[in-house]
């Protein structure tokens, strides 16, 4: 029996949708034909600019369980052109005003350094539009003055399924993946 969810890399420059009014490349574009014939959609979305791990099901209790707010914890891997220091880390925990309401992580922890951008993990149990790119651009550079900008963004895990599939690549889930899943 065929799974109920495959997991898909998304590389950047693709929506998730099924059809974009603008034209665009959709997840669709890079997935084999017969992924929506046979009624697979998204369970949450990535934005144009993000990568990584993004569901696709087609079995909509499954959908609703992947996609309920305050469900499932989802694991970034986000590089930010600044020094992140200490007091941003807790503003991200505590909450960051932006202009579409207050933002936070569950929690944020400092990966390293890459010359002028921090390396940072995050995780949300709940995402809104744009979230962790609003959040940290709502924060200023203590050197700079200027706000940090997160240049990288990639879902690396949801629960306890990790990426494990190059770019543009996708496989199915395995029974034990779904049952952790869905714990």
């Amino acid at each position: 029996m065929e799974s109920p969810i495959i997991m898909f890399h998304k590389p950047k420059g693709l929506v998730v949708t099924a059809s974009d009014e603008r034209g665009r490349r959709t997840v669709y574009h890079a997935l084999p034909s017969w992924v929506r014939g046979r009624g697979f959609v998204p369970a949450g979305r990535l934005d144009k600019d993000t990568r990584g791990l993004i569901f696709l099901v087609n079995d909509g209790k499954i959908s609703d369980m992947l996609t309920r707010p305050g469900g499932l914890m989802k694991t970034y891997e986000v590089y930010v052109r600044g020094r992140v220091t200490e007091d941003h880390l807790e503003a991200a925990l505590s909450g960051v005003i932006t202009a579409v309401g207050t933002l936070r992580a569950v929690k944020v922890e400092t990966a390293g350094f890459a010359g002028p951008k921090t390396k940072l993990l995050v995780w949300l149990d709940e995402g809104k539009n744009r979230h962790i790119r609003r959040m940290f651009g709502a924060m200023r550079d203590h050197l700079r003055g200027t706000p940090l900008k997160v240049t990288d963004l990639k879902r690396v895990a949801i629960g306890p399924i990790k990426l494990d599939v190059p770019s543009g690549a996708w496989r199915f889930l395995t029974g034990e993946e779904i049952a952790a899943l869905l714990r």
